[in-house]
């Protein structure tokens, strides 16, 4: 892809940034429900188990000030300039770049109040299949697709394991992030999906360690896990 058309999608993820924000917030400005299981996964709640000790007065009034709008415009900028750059001439980077974008809101309300709001996440998966689909069957590579269903059931199947080890703070939300996101990393093929798996909990140790360090949280602070996966799958296209 030419400079030019790179540098238009970019664009266009900065505008897509700024739409995040009031789509996050239509998820994350009434207060979450509250979490009533002390197990590990809650099957039945949108939102990270975590959330349970957060603060539920908390929205995304915060990121909608100037500050937070333009942070977010530049995030959009980032990730689409980045999808553009690294997979300009594949014909599956629309479907990427709609993930994308509804990934942006998903990581705004997870910053904001500790919620991946279910359709958001279904809202993924859904640009993922619709995109994914007629690449596919234009392409002559239906197989492309079940290899890509694949990654969604395995990335689903290790998030639930991991969410029902002892102490562990994901929640089901997060566990069905991954699923959504594993459809265009199975799609990329097994090692793109098993670096998309890796990545989130590297970014997220080396996040959790620098706050620690600068006495921004303590060890049992909550934190939100969804952007680190988003991050880390969003990492894992690049490379793939």
């Amino acid at each position: 892809m030419s400079a030019g058309l790179v540098t238009g999608v970019a664009l266009l993820g900065a505008l897509a940034g700024r739409a995040a924000v009031p789509l996050a917030g239509v998820f994350t400005d009434s207060p979450p429900p509250a979490v009533r299981s002390p197990g590990p996964v809650v099957p039945s709640s949108d939102h990270d188990l975590a959330g349970a000790a957060f603060d539920s007065g908390r929205s995304t009034d915060d990121l909608r000030t100037g500050r937070g709008v333009g942070a977010a415009a530049l995030a959009g900028t980032l990730v689409f300039g980045g999808l553009a750059a690294a997979r300009g001439g594949d014909p599956a980077l629309p479907a990427f770049l709609a993930v994308a974008a509804v990934g942006l809101a998903l990581a705004l309300a997870d910053l904001a109040c500790l919620r991946l709001p279910d359709p958001l996440v279904v809202a993924a998966a859904g640009a993922a299949a619709l995109g994914l689909v007629p690449v596919a069957l234009a392409g002559g590579t239906p197989e492309r697709l079940l290899t890509a269903l694949a990654g969604a059931a395995v990335s689903f199947a290790g998030y639930v394991l991991l969410a029902l080890l002892p102490g562990a703070r994901l929640g089901f939300g997060d566990v069905k992030l991954a699923a959504a996101l594993g459809l265009p990393l199975g799609w990329l093929g097994w090692p793109t999906l098993g670096l998309g798996l890796l990545l989130p909990h590297l970014l997220n140790g080396v996040v959790v360690l620098a706050l620690l360090a600068a006495g921004r949280v303590r060890r049992d602070t909550p934190l939100p896990f969804g952007p680190a996966i988003l991050a880390g799958a969003w990492v894992a296209v690049l490379l793939a």
